[in-house]
């Protein structure tokens, strides 16, 4: 490898234990499809309605993002399973509207960056590589050691690897940790990281939901906001859902210079997992208070058809960006 390679502090890595690893050369990633296609409980009763066809295909696509979900590829290393993904962080322009565009910081080109899955006691390997300009990191929420806890700066031009034990279950983030951090956070540089139980949870039609926001002009204060990148999108696009179906949503507040944030869901009520780590329900509820980086799962069905609003209850964040629609339609031949 060239040496502009950043191991962490208690690491040295080297050209050969790169080659062990698979790094120089073609990759693997078509191990991580298997591995999904094989170990993924079966969901046969769960259908998720299609997309629309004229949905765009780019990166920075909250449609893509909603039910997208990266597993990385497996490799086999000493007898234990290693589950790596692969991480560059870049500078891009997105639209977030017909009259702003905005130069956001992102992970693989998106924002919010890709939703990173694993299972308890999973080996986790992250390959990291900054591409931004600036100097970034990745720092994972969750129990790991000193050395992979992605606040040390990555200049732009190096890599690193961060390496844990998936721990523990739940919904937890990844965000960069580089001073001024809320700055890296509004800029994009975050994402969700998701842990499974070590028995699978019950099949649902499974989806992210992520509140950010935008300071457009530096002022340290929001002007837009969005779930999954993009202001409004869902509210023009509704996320189709079938009626009397499980939907299960993974839902975080990654919105900076605000102190909380609340999720509502219109005409109904939704069961709470508090941070993903419980495998019952606490309670009950149509409201929840979320402040910055607090996540938990949220559980519900409709049982009538029609579109249904979801959205933060404080008035100035849903005016500004942060709102949408669940459209609940019937599942044909059912």
């Amino acid at each position: 490898m060239p040496n502009n390679f950043v191991p962490n502090k208690d690491q040295t890595w080297n050209r050969r234990q790169f080659l062990r690893l698979g790094l120089v050369g073609a990759g693997a990633s078509g191990g991580g499809l298997l591995w999904f296609s094989l170990n993924r409980i079966s969901k046969s009763q769960i259908t998720t309605p299609p997309i629309d066809t004229s949905i765009s295909s780019e990166e920075n696509n909250p449609m893509k993002v909603l039910r997208n979900f990266d597993y990385g590829t497996i490799k086999r290393e000493n007898g234990r399973n290693i589950r790596e993904f692969r991480i560059t962080a870049t500078n891009e322009t997105i639209d977030l509207n017909s009259a702003v565009s905005f130069n956001v910081w992102t992970y693989n080109g998106q924002v919010p960056g890709p939703t990173l899955r694993a299972t308890v006691g999973d080996r986790v390997r992250i390959i990291f590589r900054n591409q931004g300009g600036h100097s970034h990191s990745m720092h994972f929420h969750g129990t790991h050691r000193a050395s992979s806890d992605g606040i040390l700066p990555i200049r732009n031009g190096k890599e690193t690897i961060y390496e844990f034990d998936a721990e523990p279950y739940g919904v937890h983030l990844y965000h960069c940790h580089i001073e001024p951090v809320t700055r890296h956070i509004s800029k994009g540089l975050y994402g969700m990281f998701i842990v499974d139980p070590p028995s699978p949870r019950p099949p649902a039609d499974e989806m992210v939901l992520i509140m950010a926001g935008y300071d457009i002009n530096n002022d340290r204060k929001n002007e837009l906001y969005a779930f999954n990148g993009i202001p409004e999108y869902y509210l023009d696009r509704p996320i189709r859902i079938y009626r009397n179906q499980l939907i299960r949503l993974y839902v975080l507040n990654m919105i900076e210079f605000d102190e909380a944030a609340t999720f509502h869901l219109h005409a109904n009520f939704f069961k709470v997992y508090p941070t993903g780590m419980t495998l019952k329900p606490t309670h009950e509820t149509d409201v929840i208070t979320m402040g910055t980086a607090e996540r938990h799962i949220l559980e519900f069905s409709y049982k009538y058809t029609g579109k249904y609003m979801f959205h933060p209850h404080q008035d100035i964040t849903a005016e500004h960006g942060c709102m949408g629609n669940f459209e609940v339609i019937e599942r044909k031949n059912s």
